[in-house]
């Protein structure tokens, strides 16, 4: 069945980095569009980045333009979010998701960006 598996969240100060990972199975992750959402306490979830099934193409919410960066192995069947320069409004559980109309969904992990 499909699975996507989200990891590499945790707690970090202001300014700092993390790299999450989410490992596909189950479906042809090469002909999918892959995206990062978030969900905040209390707020709707938002898409974070999206990168198109050959990595050509990626976009941005305006609030991580120029400090998180999309990118995916097709090989290894991962989808990656490097975030730079974490903001305590940063915080949130992050989840990846599969499709053009995200048609599946990770569990999530939570990244928590606090001093």
């Amino acid at each position: 069945q499909v699975q996507l598996v989200e990891s590499g969240g945790g707690l970090v100060q202001p300014g700092g980095s993390l790299r999450l990972s989410c490992a596909a199975s189950g479906f042809t992750f090469s002909n999918r569009h892959m995206s990062w959402h978030r969900q905040a306490p209390g707020k709707e979830r938002e898409l974070v980045a999206g990168i198109t099934f050959g990595g050509g193409d990626t976009n941005y919410a305006d609030s991580v333009k120029g400090r998180f960066t999309i990118s995916r192995d097709n090989a290894k069947k991962t989808v990656y979010l490097q975030m730079n320069s974490l903001k305590p409004e940063d915080t949130a559980v992050y989840y990846c998701s599969a499709g053009a109309r995200y048609d599946y969904w990770g569990q999530g992990t939570q990244v928590t960006v606090s001093s």
